[in-house]
């Protein structure tokens, strides 16, 4: 069975202030977008191997521990529960990491609802966010892949009515990794949610006023360290986006763009994604 992990944007990310567990809590609107990875997972029934989720990685580079990969750390929390048969598993990364796009998180999702089908479970969509919310704050969003509201430590979301239908959408990434925990450790943190002020209320506004209202909090402080990106903001905007960003912690930046854009200069070859948003 085969299945296309997707990706997704941040429209505004607000630091609020940090967690007595050690999280911080944060608001923000995810949207998913057509850049994506892709999983493969089969039952094993040929190969005598010692690990029961066999796994294989092609495509970017990833780095780390394959056990602690979230692919097979999904896998693994479903087998705890149901004694899962053994399988193989490839996945063709293509979503860079380290980018604040969530292809990781959006790959460990994908994994449970795979599985879910693969031997039939039959596990709700509330079961499925729950086991992907143990995986990662974020991956319980690609279940059900649909626009969200998020807040909390990012784990808590709510369905949101918003469309980018008829937008055309522009990645552009350098190679540059943005560090998380650098991020959040130098963050300007907000302190509290101001009625009026929220994302939610911001995304509201007409697109062309979003770039006066919606803010990635992040930016100051992951500029400070990767100037480049600030560089690419401005390009976005002379290029004639009408609204341009880091996603999430970085170091993936977006430009909306009312009509298809082309492209020219700087960091025209460092585009890694277009799409007209449905």
């Amino acid at each position: 069975m085969i299945c296309f992990p997707t990706s997704k944007i941040n429209i505004g990310l607000h630091v609020i202030n940090k967690r007595e567990d050690g999280f911080h809590n944060i608001e923000t609107i995810f949207y998913p977008v057509g850049l994506g990875d892709i999983l493969e997972c089969v039952e094993n029934t040929k190969y005598n191997i010692q690990d029961k989720c066999q796994f294989i990685a092609s495509g970017l580079k990833i780095s780390g521990d394959v056990n602690q990969n979230l692919v097979v750390k999904a896998y693994q929390v479903l087998d705890n529960d149901f004694d899962l048969p053994p399988v193989l598993v490839n996945l063709h990364k293509q979503v860079p990491m380290g980018a604040g796009l969530g292809g990781g998180s959006s790959d460990a999702a994908f994994m449970l609802s795979l599985l879910n089908d693969l031997f039939e479970l039959r596990l709700t969509v509330p079961q499925l966010e729950k086991y992907a919310s143990t995986l990662g704050s974020d991956c319980a969003f690609f279940i059900q892949n649909k626009p969200a509201y998020v807040f909390g430590k990012g784990h808590e979301l709510t369905q949101i009515d918003i469309s980018l239908a008829g937008l055309h959408l522009v990645l552009i990434h350098t190679g540059k990794h943005s560090s998380t925990a650098q991020a959040y450790a130098h963050v300007l943190k907000r302190g509290s949610l101001i009625p009026g002020e929220t994302v939610k209320d911001a995304v509201q506004l007409p697109y062309k006023q979003w770039q006066f209202h919606l803010f990635n909090d992040f930016e100051p402080s992951v500029f400070k360290f990767i100037p480049e990106l600030a560089k690419i903001k401005n390009w976005l905007y002379q290029q004639g986006a009408i609204y341009a960003a880091m996603s999430g912690s970085g170091s993936c930046m977006f430009g909306l763009f009312t009509d298809k854009p082309k492209l020219n200069g700087e960091f025209a070859a460092h585009v890694i994604h277009g799409e007209e948003l449905k």
